[in-house]
């Protein structure tokens, strides 16, 4: 046996070895034509997802009071300029056919002007706050977003329709 290969060998072996232990989740990550990296941080961070039918993240959150969130990190990555950019959505209002109250509109108006991270789309019937980051956000920033939309969602929710918890 030449010695002298038996790095290259063993490199080898390494790089297979690796190759094969990609993880369930990444695996079915990009299946689903979501963004694995995702998967990566999400992991890192021990949080439960599944991957929706357009290949978003989406995660069902514990908030206080005994309450969930219900959030989705986002597979697509839009491009302004140079900069390329995730979103992290969360709902907290719906309404069946089309417009929402004044009263409803004007309370969101003013939460986005107080929101540091993120503000307020509408989204079909739903209200959504949308928090936007650099796609290749480290995982510290994305548990940033996915808290700021949690919670902002969360504590609208509970302010305009008291008692519920639908999202």
């Amino acid at each position: 046996m030449n010695l002298n290969r038996l790095p290259i060998v063993a490199f080898g072996l390494a790089a297979l070895f690796a190759a094969a232990s990609v993880s369930a989740a990444d695996t079915e990550a990009v299946d689903a034509g979501a963004d694995a990296g995702i998967a990566k941080q999400l992991g890192e961070l021990d949080y439960q997802y599944e991957i929706d039918e357009d290949g978003d993240y989406k995660l069902v959150m514990e908030v206080e009071g005994d309450r969930t969130q219900l959030v989705y990190v986002r597979s697509p990555v839009h491009q302004y300029g140079s900069q390329s950019i995730r979103e992290v959505w969360s709902p907290a209002y719906r309404i069946d056919g089309g417009r929402f109250p004044a009263p409803v509109s004007d309370r969101l108006l003013e939460d986005s002007h107080a929101s540091v991270l993120g503000a307020w789309v509408k989204q079909g019937e739903h209200a959504i706050f949308v928090v936007k980051l650099a796609a290749d956000a480290d995982t510290a920033s994305l548990d940033d977003a996915i808290e700021a939309a949690i919670t902002t969602a969360d504590a609208m929710e509970n302010v305009l329709t008291p008692g519920t918890d639908e999202f």
